[in-house]
């Protein structure tokens, strides 16, 4: 593995995404011919995630009419909406409006019969973060793994930026931003991160034991392994991106670019020798050295 590429590419995730979306469509159009679609099996797989949610709310509220849309639109309406360079989504909800139910601690979106495109200049900023992604290298990952973004808040370079994933919707992110494409695109590869590990768990089988707990420096507290192997993996593709990025990069953008850098070098220092050990617990070989490989990389930066 020389390549993100090759790092990012773990067939038994393609399988997955496959074979979860086949199901997903016979749950919701049982009786029906297979959807035809031109969008990536990965697209195909969150969006199908956005539709059986979607029409599971809709059974359990009696909304025959919002359900029967589900079924006929088993994409969750996203063609509609997409922009125009592969079946991506980028949507703009007010956060205060998100539901939270049992599904998710965090507030998360589903789309539906009602759902807008962001506005332009968002649509403009999402098209440049995930070009910029590209450039260094990840363009895969995002292309596979943040399908939908939920556009939140937007703040001021060097403020607190909250973003999150829910498993329940594979390949969507939700994110506060900055009008930068560069930070917008780091923190899209971070949470599109998370995304391809639980991918990758769930395709390979893997059972991490949650007796195991390592310290997580970026939490300052004792973390199961699970999330310490998450963030050790995140953090270290912001990493990889951010070095690349401050080549192109100059003034303010570029300080707060090289500060992180800086922090993000001597808070992975610290996970090195619970990292071989967290290690231990990924039983498919393939994940396993994915996964040291990254965290090496970002070590030596």
């Amino acid at each position: 593995m020389h390549t993100l590429a090759d790092l990012f590419d773990f067939p038994s995730i393609a399988r997955l995404h496959h074979e979860r979306t086949q199901r997903i469509h016979a749950v919701i159009r049982s009786g029906a011919e297979p959807p035809q679609s031109t969008a990536s099996t990965a697209a195909d797989y969150c969006l199908a995630h956005h539709a059986l949610e979607g029409a599971e709310a809709a059974a359990r509220a009696d909304d025959a009419a919002t359900f029967d849309w589900y079924v006929a639109h088993p994409d969750a309406g996203a063609t509609a909406i997409s922009i125009p360079v592969d079946t991506r989504v980028v949507v703009a909800p007010v956060l205060a409006d998100l539901p939270r139910s049992a599904i998710s601690e965090t507030p998360y979106y589903v789309l539906g019969p009602g759902a807008e495109p962001a506005q332009s200049h968002l649509r403009g900023l999402a098209a440049d973060a995930y070009a910029s992604a590209a450039r260094a290298g990840f363009g895969d990952l995002l292309a596979a793994h943040a399908v939908v973004l939920c556009l939140l808040r937007t703040k001021s370079l060097g403020e607190t930026l909250d973003s999150w994933t829910i498993s329940r919707l594979p390949g969507t992110v939700f994110m506060d931003h900055v009008d930068d494409p560069v930070v917008l695109a780091r923190d899209l590869i971070h949470e599109a991160g998370h995304n391809w590990l639980n991918d990758a768990l769930a395709a390979t089988g893997c059972k991490i034991s949650d007796t195991a707990h390592f310290h997580s420096p970026w939490k300052q507290t004792t973390r199961p392994a699970f999330g310490f192997l998450h963030a050790c993996w995140a953090f270290p593709l912001t990493m990889l991106f951010t070095a690349h990025s401050l080549n192109n990069t100059t003034g303010d953008l570029h300080r707060f670019l090289s500060a992180y850098l800086d922090q993000q070098r001597s808070l992975l220092a610290d996970t090195a020798t619970d990292h071989s050990r967290a290690l231990e617990l990924i039983s498919d070989d393939g994940l396993r050295h994915r996964l040291a490989a990254v965290h090496r990389q970002a070590l030596a930066l």
